[in-house]
């Protein structure tokens, strides 16, 4: 007789990979904590706390057609897209959050052994998703700034024949931006830069979309869930060059971007003066944060063009700090458990009231601590 083991041949690689680790969602952490959902400070995802805006709030109440598949080339929000971006529709691919296009970009280039290069610390996912899709990861380290070792990219890109190269900007965790002519440095090489562009409205950098349109070897990524307030229903889309778009429509999911998504995301965009006024809103706590946090004895916070600042801690450990804010004061921040950040954490900005509970809760572990 067969034995099961015989029978379910999971891929060595998957059963040995560690999981990524998202965060949860505000009722989860309520539960934990055994606290009203309303006493929960949520700022270690990097989501907007004023959520979406009235017109998207009134879109997602009047679904009718939910019964109904929603357009798989979602066409209406791609031409509203083409206004907000200034490029061209047929250059514009949307999906469930930026993280599925990063699925399709490895789908279309990378076949088994290929590599790409990869910039840490950055957004976990692009070193997480490569090898499912086969592809080695050659990491090349941010210098000690997170600006990008350009010479050692370049260094690795020609050594391992890669095939794409993911940047972050502004980069998470840190919040730094990568200049234009260093994106052009990169486009030199002989790969496809995908540049990942989720912060970019609160950087007051432009955007590099109209760029990508116009090269054959650079794709920009965006997404609603930060600066527009719908990450809980994963709306993204990505720029690319005209001659890559016929494979990613071969391989792309028909239906991938839901109909509450759609209209939410098409709603946002008729409503930008609101959802502008609430990232100047985000900004203008950020840059407390920076300042406010500098004065914290223990805590070192970097400079950001992005919603959230990271900070390295010092005098205390990091893990520690994060759970007593979240014990002892229901205020939830990320930290990092890598060599590189091991005694760092990151907050996110959140409104007025609290940031105001954040630093005071931060002020009395400071006082405990001495």
């Amino acid at each position: 007789m067969t034995r099961t083991r015989d029978k379910v041949r999971i891929r060595p690689d998957i059963a040995a990979m560690d999981a990524y680790t998202p965060t949860a969602s505000l009722e989860v952490f309520a539960a934990q904590l055994r606290r009203p959902v309303e006493q929960v400070i949520k700022l270690d995802a990097n989501e907007n706390p004023y959520g979406p805006s009235a017109a998207a709030r009134a879109a997602l109440a009047s679904l009718d057609a939910i019964n109904i598949y929603p357009d798989p080339e979602a066409r209406i929000l791609r031409s509203m897209l083409a206004d907000y971006t200034g490029v061209d529709a047929s250059h514009i691919l949307v999906g469930a959050g930026a993280d599925e296009l990063i699925e399709l970009i490895l789908q279309t280039f990378i076949e088994p052994g290929d590599a790409i290069v990869n910039t840490p610390p950055t957004f976990g996912m692009y070193g997480f998703d490569a090898p499912l899709y086969f592809a080695r990861v050659e990491n090349v380290e941010r210098r000690a700034d997170f600006s990008l070792d350009v010479d050692a990219i370049e260094a690795a890109a020609h050594a391992t024949e890669a095939k794409l190269l993911f940047v972050c900007s502004p980069n998470n965790p840190d919040g730094s931006l990568i200049a234009p002519e260093t994106v052009e440095r990169l486009l030199d090489l002989p790969l496809v830069v995908v540049l990942d562009e989720a912060y970019i409205e609160f950087s007051g950098a432009e955007s590099l979309a109209q760029r990508a349109a116009a090269s054959d070897n650079l794709i920009v990524l965006r997404t609603f869930s930060k600066w527009a307030g719908l990450a809980g229903l994963r709306a993204g889309y990505g720029i690319f060059p005209a001659g890559l778009m016929p494979h990613l429509w071969k391989i792309k999911q028909p239906y991938n971007l839901n109909v509450a998504a759609d209209a939410a995301a098409r709603a946002s965009l008729a409503d930008l003066p609101a959802l502008r006024a609430n990232v100047e809103r985000i900004v203008a706590q950020r840059e407390r944060l920076e300042r406010e946090l500098a004065a914290v004895p223990f805590l070192a916070p970097y400079p950001s063009h992005s919603n959230f600042v990271l900070c390295r801690v010092a005098g205390l450990e990091a893990a520690n700090l994060k759970r007593r804010l979240a014990g002892e004061f229901g205020i939830l921040i990320r930290h990092y458990n890598t060599p590189r950040l091991r005694d760092h954490v990151r907050i996110s900005a959140g409104t007025p009231d609290q940031i105001d509970a954040l630093l005071a809760a931060l002020h009395t572990i400071g006082g405990n601590h001495d």
